[in-house]
Parts: structure tokens; sequence; C-alpha cells
């Protein structure tokens, strides 16, 4: 049933950026979410935002899935009229996923609160988004689904868990299967926050901010960027600081983040009795087109991933973002990545 936003979602939203594009948030009770594991996530909410035109039947929607962390403002970079998600073209719904904060999530959880709430997947994320697309909105296909980073794993694995659904897919950064490399990341940044005293295992009273600081060096340094893209920032120094400084004004959860870290890690569109393991069939079975784009290099997502999902999935296309910024090519922070990603999907869901 429909519900009233809870108060949850305003209180964690952080303030809107000059490159954000603002819209009612909306929120769907499904009630109990069954997980892959046979756990359950108890009355689970979606929280979501819709841009653009009316499209009752989904010819013309796009569904948009947020990165690990993030909150549906991820994709606004391409959203709006005359932008790869044309709001005059497209119906464009932008769904948090399980964990973000804002959806069902450790930090908001009435009943399975911090620690206590069950380890859940990338597939889980999917499976509230498809609920929610088919039980609230009445969907039975979509025009395309887009992500970038763990949006860009969702993507994929809409593409193996509902071949049909979607017409489209745009995968930027993404990995099929979770590599090492990535987990080591993960890893490292978990280890940040949980060593400051203040997590206190999971039941803190207040964010753990030496951790956060500890965790951004980790992930919005090292996992981020490139040398190259260091090399060339004129005040090094200032940047660093301000990143660091200011990774609590992001409004991540420490327990929220370290959940979906933990669905980052196990991401593998061949688990399960369907394919067994095997990625190449897995990958093999996508009908839906497919574009991936990745950076040359990219620190946290391995470049090879991308190249491989899109080597593996028929007729799929692969597109070289000329960006210097690493696993950060596929946002607003290089102005000339996100014009050219601007372009090559506004081509691709034409």
């Amino acid at each position: 049933m429909s519900a009233a936003v809870p108060p949850h979602v305003a209180a964690r939203h952080h303030a809107l950026a000059p490159e954000h594009v603002d819209a009612p948030h909306r929120w769907w009770e499904a009630g109990d979410l069954l997980l892959e594991s046979g756990a359950r996530v108890e009355r689970c909410g979606v929280s979501w935002v819709e841009h653009g035109i009316e499209d009752p039947g989904g010819e013309r929607t796009i569904l948009g899935c947020t990165a690990i962390g993030a909150t549906h403002h991820r994709l606004d970079f391409l959203i709006g009229p005359g932008r790869a998600l044309d709001t005059t073209r497209f119906r464009i719904v932008v769904v948090d996923a399980l964990g973000n904060g804002l959806s069902t999530s450790p930090s908001n959880s009435a009943t399975q609160a911090g620690p206590g709430f069950p380890r859940f997947t990338i597939g889980d994320m999917v499976a509230a988004q498809h609920r929610l697309l088919v039980e609230r909105l009445g969907l039975r296909r979509v025009h395309a689904v887009i992500g970038a980073s763990m949006g860009g794993m969702q993507a994929l694995e809409w593409g193996v868990r509902h071949p049909g659904f979607c017409a489209r897919i745009v995968a930027m950064t993404p990995m099929a299967r979770t590599a090492p490399w990535a987990r080591a990341i993960n890893e490292a940044a978990r280890r940040a926050l949980m060593g400051d005293p203040a997590f206190a295992g999971g039941r803190y009273d207040a964010q753990p901010a030496r951790g956060w600081r500890d965790w951004a060096v980790v992930m919005r340094v090292l996992g981020a960027r490139t040398p190259e893209a260091l090399a060339a920032m004129e005040d090094f120094d200032g940047w660093f600081r301000a990143t660091v400084d200011g990774t609590l004004a992001a409004n991540i959860d420490a327990n929220d983040w370290i959940a979906q870290s933990h669905a980052y890690d196990a991401h593998d569109v061949a688990r399960g009795a369907r394919f067994g393991g095997d990625l190449a069939a897995a990958l093999g079975s996508v009908r839906a087109r497919l574009l991936v784009a990745a950076p040359p290099l990219d620190l946290y997502n391995p470049v090879a991933c991308a190249r491989e999902a899109a080597a593996r999935v028929p007729g799929a296309r692969f597109a070289e973002i000329p960006s210097e910024y690493g696993h950060n090519a596929a946002t607003s922070a290089d102005p000339s990545a996100a014009a050219f990603l601007d372009a090559e999907i506004a081509r691709f869901l034409a």
C-alpha cells in the first residue's frame, strides 16, 4: 500500500547541491521483503522519486539505480530537458537502494536496527525495485535501467534476473562479479569505520567521526581518483582536507554503508542454481541492449570487469570514458566526462 513519506526520509536527506534535481519524495510500504538468504527485512519501505512525463505503460520509463552510500540524486547530472535522461521524453523513476538510509536500512528499521539488520544482496535490492515497479506502479516493462558503480551492478542484475523487462541497460563503471580488488577496498574502508572506538560495535549514539575521516582516505581519495587526477590538482592539500573533513556532511550512516558494502562484496550475477556460477552463461542470457561505460583506469571497480561484461553480453557496446578521474569519471566531478556520457547515453536510449 502507499503511505505518507516517513520523517526519517526528510531528516536523512542532505542539503541540495547545485547539480541536484529536486522532486517530491515518494514512499511505498512493501510489507516484509523475503531475502535470497531466506531471512526477511521486516516492514520494508521503498523510497523513490520521479521526473518527467506520465507513462503508465512503461514504454518511456527509465529506472535509475543508486550507487553505494548514495541517494536518488546520484544520476541527477544526466536528468533534465535535453539531457540523456530527457524529462520531456521519458518518465524517470529513481529508486533508493535497500540500505541507503532512505529505503529501509539498518539506520531506520523499527525492528531490525543497526547490527540486527539481516544481510542482503544486490539481488535483494533489485527484488525490492521489481516489486515497486510491478505491485505499486503497475509496470510490466520499462524502456531502460541505468546506474553507475553499484547502480551499474544492479542494472546488470536486472538484465540477468528479469530478461525482457527492460529493453536497454546502461551500466557505468560496473562489475558483473565483484573483483577481489574491490572487496579489498571495501574491507579497508569497513575497518576504518569499525576501528574507531566511537563505532561501539555498531551501537553508536553519534556517527564515528574519526572512522569516517579514515574511510574517506580509502574511498574518496585512493579508490575514487587516479594518480593522474591528483597530480593535476592545483591545491591538492586543500582538496584533501576538504574531502576528508567534509565526509560527515554526506549524512551517510556507518551501519548502512557497511551493510551495502557486504552486498557489494557478494555480488555475482551468476550465483545460484540457475547458472551455477557460470558467468558467461549468465551474461549470455541478457536480452536487453547493453551499453557499458568505464574510464581507462578505475581503482575501485577494475575496468577489466566492465569490459568483460560488455564482451559477454550479446550485441553489447563498450564506451571508454575519456577521463583521468577514475571511478569518479561517471559523476559530475569531471565536466568533460559528464558531457561525453550525456551524449553517448542519449544516442543509446534514442
